[in-house]
């Protein structure tokens, strides 16, 4: 049974950084694909950055140039890290794993993914 446990989030003034972890658990992450999404109350959830095992990232374009994603398969590991923060980035972020398998591309849509944290908060103010 994969468990994720997010951490990291808080409050932080625009322009700031925040790193975000989730520490997996239950299966060998490298055969997971991971990625974070994030949510605010009244919207869907979006897909923020994935990864696949082979690090093969994919980023939305609100994102792009400013978060990171990266992993860590020795400490079973995903990391976030975003830079330039603005207020919009405000949400409920989640880290999410895919069933075990083989992802040349890793997914962007969060129907494919099967195991979620229960979030951190990240406030921009």
């Amino acid at each position: 049974h994969v468990q994720l446990v997010e951490s990291g989030g808080g409050s932080v003034q625009a322009g700031g950084s925040l790193r975000l972890s989730c520490a997996v658990s239950g299966y060998d992450a490298l055969y997971l694909c991971m990625g974070w999404f994030r949510q605010v109350p009244g919207k869907e959830r979006e897909g923020v950055a994935v990864i696949n095992r082979r690090g093969t990232t994919r980023y939305a374009d609100f994102v792009t140039g400013r978060f990171t994603i990266s992993q860590d398969h020795a400490k079973k590991t995903l990391f976030l890290q975003m830079n330039s923060l603005r207020t919009e980035d405000t949400a409920m972020y989640y880290c999410a794993a895919t069933p075990p398998g083989i992802y040349p591309r890793p997914p962007r849509n969060k129907a494919d993914f099967a195991h979620w944290g229960q979030g951190t908060q990240v406030t921009v103010s």
